[in-house]
């Protein structure tokens, strides 16, 4: 069995987690200690690639080659030097340790220990290959190291550009929500296919096309590809099974009704065009079963949303109105919010769930969220909020 890291949005970690066990893999226990934004589990070598294939609100998945106590730069040098890192690589690689992370250590330098650890694996790949210098001509590899109360965690970057990367948004407009995020935020409103689902912020149709691809069972890493396919651990025909196999799993009878709009054209035309390249890569994956049928594509028009109305008794109405960060501006941002109530009125028994990065959005929306989210995804740090409305024939 294999250890594997899944990073994810700070706050995402229990929807991840869920999603890992979906997948048959099992979770690591951490000794009670949560770790944020990070989720360890037991795959086997499927796992590698099917994790990077499947998972939609993972942004990142690691192998752990190692995890030991250093409380000294000799201790870290020889323990990464004991990794058999000949097995993963091909000699013209280009190591890379990207990133280090030290909390609570004795190492606490981070560009210290990162040039520790380079030069550690240089020489045990020199030492095995038997070669003096490293072409560095080949594909780049990264290695990341985490070090909490003096332990080292070493870690081989199987994903390469972040999963939420998925390949079919060309233009994300001024602001555009993460693809990993958004499917975030329809796990954390539980919601189901066949519940009409309307972004009225669409932006650049992430929500939506987040939406149509698990509506239809569409694994979320179809259209791009991932840094395990530059290791020599890479088992190309195993992974096309493993791509057939999960093609299988789509489901194009699927009725769904998922819409989008947005007071700005171009906005309306950039959201249809990202939404059809995610379709055209789920038409892709069905042709390696021989199958020619398409998932349905969301519907986007033009509107603003105060002049909107519910086409349905009930549903889910799921956006990310601007910030007034990065979009319009302070002022016109709280009129927006304080406009958003109208959407109650003109969706009377739909959920709603909205994401911003304003903690006051409640007090400009006057009313009261059902529950409150904190997410954190990058260096933003966002609150989603739920609305759950009652339905026809309940009491309010």
């Amino acid at each position: 069995m294999n250890t594997l890291v899944a990073l994810c949005a700070i706050g995402a970690e229990k929807i991840l987690g869920n999603e890992i066990k979906k997948l048959g893999y099992f979770l690591k226990d951490m000794g009670g200690n949560k770790t944020l934004g990070r989720v360890t589990f037991l795959g086997d070598d499927d796992a590698l690639f099917r994790s990077n294939l499947c998972l939609r609100t993972a942004d990142r998945v690691y192998l752990q080659l190692a995890s030991y106590k250093a409380e000294d730069f000799d201790a870290l040098f020889d323990s990464v030097y004991s990794i058999p890192w000949q097995d993963f690589f091909y000699k013209d690689v280009r190591v890379v340790v990207d990133k280090v992370r030290s909390h609570k250590s004795r190492l606490s330098s981070e560009h210290s220990i990162q040039g520790v650890v380079h030069k550690a694996i240089y020489t045990k790949l020199g030492d095995v290959w038997r070669i003096h210098t490293m072409p560095e001509s080949g594909a780049r590899s990264d290695v990341r190291i985490y070090i909490e109360n003096d332990v080292v965690t070493v870690l081989l970057d199987l994903s390469g550009v972040p999963l939420h990367r998925r390949g079919y948004r060309r233009d994300g407009g001024i602001a555009p929500i993460r693809e990993t995020m958004a499917a975030v935020l329809l796990q954390l409103m539980n919601w189901r296919r066949k519940t009409p689902l309307h972004d009225p912020f669409c932006g650049s149709g992430t929500i939506a096309s987040e939406a149509m691809l698990y509506a239809y069972n569409v694994a979320p890493g179809f259209g791009r590809r991932f840094a395990l396919e530059n290791l020599s651990i890479y088992d190309e025909s195993r992974a096309f099974e493993i791509k057939c196999r999960e093609a299988e799993k789509i489901q194009p009878e699927c009725q769904t009704r998922i819409t989008g709009t947005d007071i700005d054209d171009d906005a309306v035309e950039r959201a249809r065009a990202n939404a059809e390249r995610a379709g055209v890569t789920a038409g892709r994956a069905l042709q390696l079963i021989g199958s020619d049928q398409r998932i349905q594509r969301p519907d986007f028009d033009q509107a603003d949303f105060r002049d909107l109305g519910a086409p349905y008794d009930s549903g889910l109405l799921l956006g990310n109105p601007p910030y007034g960060e990065r979009l319009e501006d302070e002022a016109s941002a709280q009129l927006l919010y304080k406009d958003m109530e109208e959407l109650f009125q003109a969706f009377p028994g739909w959920d709603m769930g909205f994401i911003t990065s304003r903690s006051d959005f409640e007090s400009h929306l006057g009313r009261q969220a059902n529950s409150t989210k904190k997410l954190k995804g990058g260096n933003l740090d966002t609150y989603f909020y739920q609305f759950i409305q009652p339905k026809t024939g309940e009491k309010k």
